[in-house]
């Protein structure tokens, strides 16, 4: 029930980042999600896009060094205390966190969506399902 989440090394220096989404612009790719960690020489960018094999193609044609990841997307209700709410369930599950970040999207604005790394992510979909948390897969994400 996992996602894919493509992550481009960039080197850190101007117009860098802009060389990568000028090749996803013009090849009509559509990010969903995007997050950017940072060091002194090199940047990761994290994104959850419309069609993984066809970015995955032209970032390798384009010359991008990049990885696919696993990850989950959950629906977060967009109220005081919803990421709180699954947190508390994956650290009832014992689910360690790796990393995640947020994004909002499709027409529907009671809810957003939060994107999980984690260690174990069938333990992780199994104790957000006994609690009635859904858990997005590629297919709904592309949609959006």
């Amino acid at each position: 029930m996992s996602l894919k989440q493509i992550s481009v090394f960039l080197e850190n220096k101007p117009g860098t980042l802009l060389t990568m989404t000028g090749v996803l612009a013009q090849n009509h790719i559509d990010m969903r999600a995007l997050s950017i960690a940072e060091t002194k020489d090199f940047g990761i960018v994290r994104m959850i896009v419309d069609d993984v094999y066809a970015t995955a193609t032209v970032l390798k044609d384009a010359g991008f060094i990049h990885s696919l990841t696993p990850v989950l997307g959950v629906v977060i209700p967009d109220e005081p205390g919803g990421l709180d709410q699954v947190l508390r369930v994956l650290a009832g599950a014992q689910v360690n966190v790796e990393y995640m970040y947020a994004f909002l999207g499709g027409k529907n604005v009671d809810h957003a969506y939060m994107i999980f790394r984690v260690q174990n992510e069938a333990a992780a979909v199994a104790a957000l399902a006994a609690k009635g948390i859904r858990v997005v897969d590629q297919d709904e994400i592309s949609q959006l």
